[in-house]
């Protein structure tokens, strides 16, 4: 089946962006062959980088065995401006976005890890390390309670469920409550929205930045937004995003949705393990943008039917394992009486399941 490759469009795209700017498929995707999943982004230090030259923030990556000032250059140009950018590459990703060999990449990357003394740590280390991490109110205390107590920045937070469950709703008022002082439950930072379905909407950023007597001008200065048109932008929008993230204190990174794109490009079993694949190296790139930068990714999901299933509920995330994998929480929303709807967190690493109700108002998110 031929995919829309959008070359035109992401050369256009490109250059606005860093300007400024639930149909089921009827296979089922849990089903795939696995797909092996490269080096994660776990070992990446949070400190953050300035862009500019060959001296990045203090750091000089001609300090680096096999660098010298036309590699440098390169490796600016392929947005591997620091070293936990470059120690968490593959040879293979950086030799493809800065045109050197693949030798060349290895022994960077090597030396890159050198510096962060990326290797085994103790336990009691890795805790004080996640004292550095924050999170930011969704503006509900119930479901910010099953949450661990709200979004929490280093991971992926991904919202599944069906049309009209609220999914687009938290992520627009998340760019809002990500902007808010401290003490209010914010991270006083700016949001990007990466927008596949077209239902990004700054009306509604207003109606919840009212709730919370907040500038509205301001509030839509700090939310950054590109609309995906294909796969292919999606991923370039993602790799293109440093520098904004780095000159706009970035903490939160929505993408609303996230397999919508996939789902259209690709149909069909022949496709399916291609399609994994790629989907694959999209997700480790957002949870290493995470990881690095000491930031949110929020991830909306559509779902499918499970026609397998005759009792109990059939509802499944599309995707598949990799996506599911790759989470850090999932929380599937669905229907309730009227405005409120209902949460359940089905997967975490330290946190038991639980649900939580939420209404949905015109104020935005909120406790019933």
């Amino acid at each position: 089946m031929a995919k829309s490759t959008g070359k035109g469009v992401k050369k256009k795209a490109l250059e606005e962006f860093d300007g400024s700017s639930e149909e089921s498929s009827g296979y089922a995707e849990g089903d795939e062959e696995r797909v092996e999943e490269p080096l994660g982004a776990s070992e990446a230090a949070s400190g953050l980088a300035k862009e500019g030259g060959s001296d990045v923030g203090g750091v000089d990556l001609t300090d680096l065995d096999g660098v010298g000032p036309s590699i440098s250059e390169k490796l600016h140009e392929g947005r591997y401006n620091t070293y936990e950018a470059i120690s968490v590459a593959s040879p293979k990703e950086l030799s493809a976005a800065s045109g050197i060999g693949e030798a060349t990449a290895q022994k960077i990357i090597l030396s890159a890890r050198s510096k962060l003394n990326i290797g085994f740590t103790t336990a009691e280390k890795v805790l004080n390390d996640r004292k550095n991490v924050k999170r930011c109110t969704t503006g509900s205390e119930k479901l910010d309670a099953i949450i661990g107590g709200g979004l929490e920045t280093r991971s992926i937070i991904e919202l599944f469920g069906e049309f009209r469950t609220g999914k687009t709703q938290i992520a627009h008022q998340a760019c809002v409550t990500v902007q808010m002082p401290f003490d209010k439950g914010g991270l006083e930072a700016a949001a990007l929205y990466v927008d596949s379905e077209g239902t990004f909407r700054p009306e509604r950023l207003l109606q919840i930045a009212e709730r919370y007597g907040l500038n509205g001008d301001e509030i839509l200065q700090k939310i950054h937004y590109a609309r995906a048109y294909n796969s292919d932008h999606q991923i370039l929008i993602i790799d293109s995003a440093v520098k904004l993230i780095l000159e706009k204190n970035i903490k939160l990174i929505v993408v609303d949705s996230v397999m919508s794109h996939f789902r259209a490009e690709y149909v069909g079993r022949g496709t399916l393990s291609e399609r994994q694949q790629k989907l694959n190296k999209f997700v480790h790139k957002l949870l290493q943008t995470a990881e690095a930068y000491n930031l949110i990714v929020l991830i909306t999901n559509q779902v499918m039917d499970s026609p397998g299933i005759f009792f109990g509920d059939p509802i499944r995330p599309v995707g598949g394992h990799v996506l599911a994998h790759s989470s850090t929480y999932r929380l599937y929303l669905r229907k309730s009486k009227g405005n409120k709807r209902i949460a359940r967190l089905i997967d975490s690493p330290c946190l038991p399941e639980g649900e939580a109700i939420f209404e949905i108002t015109e104020r935005g998110v909120e406790d019933p």
